[in-house]
């Protein structure tokens, strides 16, 4: 078993010796506009996947993956020198759906933007059907606000409470002195 970091080289040496090689050595007229996407290595480095797209029609697609399972042979040595290694890995040719799931996921988003334009111009000339504000909210009752003004009035400290008040063993503490009347001797 290899090195994990050794099997990801491995697999971007690949994709730019496939992607060279179809480019300036194959000849092949069935290949068509192909683009080498990605190449994976197993651990063990015996075998390599390379994924591909084509541009083109179905015609031109199932033509090139033709093309490209004719010249494996040669793609594999062309690895085999450039690289070095010992043992070549078998190489597997796979048609990417990347672009396809890419395209559907755009066409999905569009419908889902018209979607919302139709319903934002339903909404302009729309009104609620019952209140604005459905939200139950709490009466207002202005007879307690009298009540306390008027304990106020009457018995400041009851408002305040005694919690206001820090007296600690009959000596004001500092923080309430400011609060308390000062006499004058």
């Amino acid at each position: 078993m290899a090195d994990p970091a050794r099997a990801r080289r491995l697999a971007v040496r690949i994709r730019q010796i496939v992607s060279s090689t179809l480019e300036m050595q194959i000849k092949d007229p069935r290949l068509g506009m192909v683009t080498i996407t990605d190449a994976r290595v197993t651990s063990d480095l015996r075998e390599a996947t390379v994924f591909y797209t084509v541009y083109g029609s179905t015609e031109e697609i199932a033509d090139s993956a033709a093309a490209l399972a004719s010249a494996t042979g040669v793609l594999r040595s062309t690895v085999g020198k450039q690289t070095g290694i010992k043992f070549v890995p078998t190489l597997t040719f796979v048609a990417d759906i990347v672009p396809d799931t890419a395209r559907e996921l755009e066409e999905a988003l569009e419908r889902a933007r018209h979607a919302d334009a139709e319903l934002a111009r339903a909404r302009e000339g729309a009104q609620y059907a019952g209140e604005a504000d459905p939200y139950r909210k709490p009466a207002v009752d202005t007879e307690d606000d009298d009540d306390l003004d008027d304990a106020a009035d009457r018995d400041p400290e009851h408002v305040l409470g005694d919690h206001q008040h820090n007296h600690v063993a009959g000596r004001t503490t500092p923080d309430t002195a400011a609060l308390e009347p000062r006499s004058v001797p």
